[in-house]
């Protein structure tokens, strides 16, 4: 292989070009690999183990919402803590067997997640409410109102 650029054949050669949009990711390969010997329920619970969790804060309360497919609501827990700590965990533990008349395979998978929020003073920590509906879990904290300070007029003599 030359080393000179072919400006009328393969666009791969061994000479490096900024502006090749020919890009070879050595990784691709090994996730590539690594995706076709992986099974799909392993890889479904390692997506359910890094579970990420969102925290919106409204001028009524706060909000966490979590992506949870196919998870019922007895494999999630939603505690408080003392100190107004908030922790949301799940485990989910799937088993799929096929049987036919040659073989028969059973694959398990498991995963867990677990995560905790420290909430500010205004949370109203006795009023915490969750909800997992169509595979979303959102729990919801109301915040205490504002106290305003109290504005007293002061005459002006003089």
């Amino acid at each position: 292989m030359s080393l000179i650029p072919s400006f009328f054949g393969s666009r791969r050669s061994n000479v490096f070009d900024p502006l090749s949009l020919d890009i070879w990711d050595p990784f691709d390969d090994i996730f590539s690999t690594a995706r076709a010997v992986v099974p799909s329920s392993a890889r479904e619970t390692l997506a359910f183990a890094n579970t990420r969790i969102d925290w919106k804060e409204t001028p009524e309360a706060h909000v966490f919402q979590a992506d949870l497919p196919g998870l019922k609501k007895e494999e999630v827990k939603v505690e408080v803590e003392e100190g107004r700590i908030l922790q949301i965990s799940g485990e989910r533990s799937k088993e799929q067997e096929e049987k036919n008349d040659k073989w028969h395979r059973i694959e398990r998978s498991s995963g867990k997640f677990h995560r905790r929020f420290r909430l500010p003073e205004n949370a109203k920590m006795d009023q915490v409410k969750a909800n997992l509906e169509n595979g979303v879990l959102t729990v919801t904290i109301p915040k205490e109102e504002e106290k305003k300070p109290e504005v007293k007029p002061i005459e002006i003599t003089g």
